[in-house]
């Protein structure tokens, strides 16, 4: 089976019925993810991949821990045939080691998933995430971050983890940014 096929497959089973929201996301991150094929080669199918499942985790059951990118990685670890830098770009995405730390959950993200070893890749993850709204719709980097505090408040673990990781989100979406203009897009 087309990889592609598989995964929005897996997505939309795991995420329209009990999160409708979230699979719409999904969806908006991957056709984020479509656009930047052009900077990222042979790795294009690798990112829509994991931006059309990285937001798995949220599914009630498999919210093991609570910490989607863990929870979701664990499940494509132990129950699916995707290749492991799949699994780390999911588990890994956004700065999740961060709200890893805010969570007590670091050293198990770290020791099961190491940070994926392509930095083109992690970036254009977070940029794909941190450029959609929970809608779908394409957004800015700063409005993303302000919706994402404002769902979850200042003080939550979430608005913690946020605001402790804006600088590398904003750099990475700098960063894909400028790879984009390099190539005219």
């Amino acid at each position: 089976m087309d990889l592609t096929v598989w995964a929005r497959d897996l997505a939309e089973s795991l995420l329209a019925e009990p999160l409708p929201r979230r699979w719409a996301h999904s969806q908006g991150v991957a056709a984020r993810a479509h656009s930047l094929a052009g900077i990222l080669g042979n790795d294009a199918e690798l990112l829509w991949v994991a931006a059309m499942l990285h937001d798995i985790g949220y599914t009630p059951a498999l919210a093991a821990t609570g910490f989607h990118p863990l929870d979701g990685a664990r499940y494509l670890r132990d129950h699916t045939v995707a290749d492991e830098r799949l699994v780390r770009l999911v588990a890994n995405h956004s700065c999740a080691v961060l709200e890893a730390e805010e969570r007590g959950l670091r050293g198990e993200l770290e020791a099961e998933f190491p940070l994926p070893d392509h930095a083109a890749l992690v970036d254009a993850l977070a940029y794909c995430d941190m450029t959609t709204t929970p809608d779908g719709e394409p957004t800015t980097v700063d409005a993303r971050l302000a919706e994402i505090l404002g769902r979850y408040g200042q003080d939550s673990i979430v608005g913690r983890f946020i605001r402790r990781a804006e600088p590398e989100l904003c750099g990475a979406v700098h960063r894909v940014e400028v790879r984009l203009a390099s190539i005219g897009g």
